[in-house]
């Protein structure tokens, strides 16, 4: 589980440099940029393998009506995923959609797995993000809404949700996990 444990450490460190250390990050250039995208990439590997590899450890027994609200969580986090990109309404109402994304996210899965490692990924990821908002705001505490797009942007992130959900929902069947119940 260690390995769970210093990735989620890594991909929150490597976010939060530039809200930390802004001059220091400034002062890397895109040299900077290429580092931090180092850093997340092994981030990603090590939690993606100290999950896989962690040992199974009951913390809470979910009960199977909550995969309906995980599945329904799921396709509103992908969407606000898409939005963003797109600016869609959405991306003009919330200020962080990626990040609302992610939270959304965290929680679902918070709701369907109640072992040990799941609740340090998915917790430590919501952690993460809901700092990350609050560092963000602090940061530039002035938000100006995206200006309107087009309709069809609208009409892009919702297919992009659909094309997402589909692969998302065949990575987990090839996985051995039925997401939907």
């Amino acid at each position: 589980m260690i390995l769970l444990i210093v990735g989620i450490a890594l991909w929150a460190g490597a976010h939060f440099f530039k809200r930390l250390a802004p001059e220091r990050r400034a002062a890397m250039g895109d040299k900077g940029k290429g580092l931090v995208a180092v850093l997340l990439a092994l981030a990603l590997v090590l939690m993606i393998i100290g999950y896989r590899n962690a040992d199974f450890v009951p913390v809470w027994t979910p009960p199977a009506f909550l995969t309906h609200l995980n599945n329904l969580l799921m396709i509103l986090a992908f969407y606000l995923y898409a939005a963003s990109g797109a600016k869609t309404w959405i991306a003009r109402k919330i200020r962080h959609p990626q990040l609302t994304a992610v939270k959304t996210w965290a929680v679902a899965h918070l709701l369907v797995n109640g072992d040990l490692a799941s609740i340090l990924l998915f917790g430590g990821m919501l952690a993460w993000a809901v700092a990350e908002v609050i560092l963000i705001n602090k940061a530039e505490p002035r938000w100006v809404p995206p200006a309107k797009g087009p309709v069809r942007k609208e009409y892009t992130a919702v297919i992009a949700t659909l094309v997402v959900v589909g692969l998302v929902m065949a990575i987990h069947n090839w996985l051995g996990v039925q997401p939907w119940g």
